[in-house]
Formats: C-alpha cells, sequence, structure tokens
C-alpha cells in the first residue's frame, strides 16, 4: 500500500565514513549445493544513476540548485509534493534507478535513491541506522523485524562560494513525523547499506516462497558485510524454511554468540526449537526475549556512561558488556568497556576493547579519536 510521505530534515554535524574491516567468516555457515543455482546477479550497482536522474538534475530542478545552492536544492525538492512526488511504498525494496522511475519505495529504496542523486551533484553522503523500536510483521510462521535507516548529505570540503564549507549537513529521512533530534542513530557504512539491501531482498523473497533466491540474496548480503548479523538471521529462516532445523539452529546461535539479546534471532530461534519438539527450551527462550524487549535501545549504555562519570567502574562495565549484547559492533559500547576495564585494572581486555573501538568507528573523528587514546595509553605505559 502505498502513502505520502514526509521527508524530514535537520542540521546535522558529520564526518566522512570508512568501513571497518570484516571480521567473520561465513563459508561455514553456507550449504550452496542445498538450493538451486544462483539466479540473481552476483554483483548490482543499487546507486547507479540513470539518464533520466541526471536529466532531472541538469534540467528540470536546474534552477533550484542554482537559486538554493546544491545541498538545499536537492533537499527541498525531496521534500515538495509538486516536484518529485515521493510517496512511501513498501511492498519491494528499489535500487536508487528503480525508486525514481516509480517515484515510491521504502525508506532504504528512498535513501539509495537519495545518495544516488547526491553524489551526481557532488555531495558528501553518509549513512545512519537508526535505533528505535522495532515494527514486527508476520507471514505464516515467520516473524519479519524491519529497522529504520536514514541518510547524511554535506557540502564538499570546498563550498560552492570557493570558502571552506563546515562539516555540517542535512539529515534526510523518509519517516512521517518522525522527530530527528530524539532518534539514537549509528552511523554505518555504505558496505552495510548494500548488505541491507540485499538482506531486505531476501526477505521479501522469503515471503514469496522463493527459497533458493532468498538464500542467494542473503548470501550475497554477507559477502558484503559479515558483521551485518541480520542477514545471518535471515539465512537462519531460509534454512528452517527448507527444512535443515539444524543448520538453521547453528546459524541462529552465531548471532547470539555475538549479541546474546538480538531480538530477530531469538524470535526465529523459538520457533525453531518449538517445530524440534523442545517445547520447554522454546518457551524459556520465549520468557527471556519478553524480558529483553522491556528495555529501549541504548539504555544500557546510557547507564554505562552515567556509572563511568559516578566512578563505579565495575557497575560500568556491567552495564556496557549488556549493551554489546544487543549491539556487538558498536564502537562506543567498546570504548566505554576499555575505559572501565582500564580504571579496574584489567589493561589487557581494555587494550582489545578499546582496539575494537577503533576498528568499529565508522568516521574519522571517531577513528582519530580512539588512536589517539590507545597512542596515549601504550606511550605512558598504561597498555
Amino acid at each position: 500500500m502505498r502513502q505520502a510521505i514526509l521527508v524530514g530534515v535537520v542540521l546535522f554535524l558529520a564526518a566522512c565514513a570508512t568501513p571497518p574491516a570484516p571480521v567473520v567468516r561465513t563459508a561455514v555457515y553456507l550449504d550452496d549445493a542445498a538450493f538451486a543455482p544462483r539466479r540473481v546477479p552476483v554483483q548490482e550497482d543499487i546507486f547507479a544513476v540513470t539518464a533520466a536522474m541526471r536529466r532531472y538534475l541538469t534540467t528540470d530542478i536546474a534552477r533550484q540548485l542554482r537559486k538554493e545552492g546544491t545541498l538545499r536544492g536537492l533537499v527541498a525538492a525531496l521534500r515538495d509534493r509538486a516536484q518529485l512526488q515521493l510517496e512511501y511504498d513498501g511492498t519491494y525494496t528499489r535500487t536508487a534507478a528503480e525508486a525514481f522511475d516509480a517515484r515510491a519505495g521504502n525508506c532504504l529504496s528512498l535513501t539509495v535513491m537519495t545518495a544516488a542523486l547526491a553524489r551526481e551533484l557532488g555531495l558528501s553522503v553518509s549513512f545512519q541506522r537508526v535505533h528505535a523500536d522495532r515494527v514486527w510483521t508476520r507471514s505464516g510462521d515467520t516473524l519479519y523485524s524491519s529497522g529504520h535507516v536514514n541518510i547524511i548529505l554535506t557540502l564538499p570540503l570546498a563550498s560552492e562560494s570557493g570558502a571552506m564549507a563546515p562539516m555540517g549537513g542535512l539529515i534526510v529521512d523518509f519517516t512521517p513525523g518522525v522527530d530527528l533530534r530524539r532518534q539514537r542513530s549509528q552511523e554505518i557504512g555504505e558496505h552495510t547499506v548494500v548488505a541491507m539491501f540485499l538482506n531486505n531482498r531476501a526477505a521479501e523473497a522469503l515471503q514469496r516462497g522463493a527459497l533458493a533466491e532468498a538464500y542467494w540474496r542473503a548470501r550475497d548480503a554477507l559477502e558484503h558485510d559479515p558483521r551485518y548479523l541480520e542477514a545471518f538471521n535471515t539465512l537462519g529462516v531460509v534454512y528452517a524454511r527448507h527444512g535443515n532445523l539444524a543448520l538453521a539452529e547453528r546459524v541462529l546461535l552465531h548471532v547470539l554468540a555475538a549479541e546474546s539479546e538480538n531480538v530477530s534471532a531469538i524470535a526465529n530461534l523459538v520457533g525453531v526449537l518449538e517445530r524440534q519438539g523442545r517445547r520447554r527450551e522454546s518457551l524459556a527462550l520465549a520468557e527471556r526475549l519478553r524480558a529483553i524487549e522491556a528495555e529501549p535501545p541504548f539504555h544500557f549504555f546510557d547507564q554505562g556512561t552515567a556509572a563511568l562519570k559516578r566512578r563505579e567502574f565495575a557497575l560500568a562495565r556491567d552495564y556496557f558488556l549488556r549493551e554489546l549484547a544487543r549491539n556487538a559492533y558498536y564502537h562506543g559500547a567498546h570504548f566505554g568497556l576499555a575505559v572501565a576495564y582500564l580504571r579496574l585494572g584489567q589493561t589487557s581486555l581494555a587494550q582489545t576493547h578499546l582496539a575494537t573501538a577503533l576498528d568499529t568507528s565508522t568516521n574519522r573523528k571517531q577513528h582519530e579519536l580512539y588512536a589517539g587514546k590507545m597512542a596515549w595509553l601504550k606511550a605512558h605505559g598504561a597498555l
């Protein structure tokens, strides 16, 4: 079902994203031989710009871009119902070109389209995964959870007037009524956005009953970002629908080994255990899921930060560990945990988590901060 959308915009300070190096070995969780040969493209440029998109920029809104500047002119075109006339359509995840042609898409499709148009204009682009209450849907015996992503647009270092522009930008969010200033978000790299796109396609194939396509899409998502655990979750559901419950359980347990409170994996593992006749384990896990969902996103990170300020380092450690059980690759929680461990005299663990914070940081400012902290600690013999 389509509906009109509102484009939320707010001023934001941003920096360039630098993707972390993949660390997960995915091959042991794959079973290519169990599915029909691949019939989906191995590589697809979801950000590809078409002639129609270029014509829109160079002709349809050229005057507006000259008058308002590329950044604000593009955002105005996105917001104005008389121009792009964008509609929300969650039935299918579209590439940039498909979303532009249809003038419709879900939040990920419209974000990808915006990124493609912005880059064509020479703007800098970075992406954010928004942490909020998940929207759950059910199709048959499978639960799906919907995440959310938005985009930050910034001018290049040299502004249009020739002066050096500040590292400021605009968040563009395709969700009606959203309060951008109250969002909790985490910057992600383009490789993660591509993985999210492919994972969406996998979930859509699952809903159609196209298990082989779903498998290859989820596999491709993991090739782009082995740390994107929702693609493992999708792969586990594919195996469960295919009848390989043992492999489904193994994949979902891999997710939970990284994030013991990953609600998607727990919800689907409940069903896998039930189908295996392990009702007692299934019921216990379902009860655990209800307890986890009682706390909002970033609750334990906020508690850990507050405990650090009070110099309650053992309590801070415990809170940051709980946060990482939900969000295994959140650099801020790893950094907080490193500080807590350092204050507790556990320098080896402090060094491990500081290195992980450095590895999982998603922009230059964060990377330089953590690298500087590590260099200072080493120079003073603390690590």
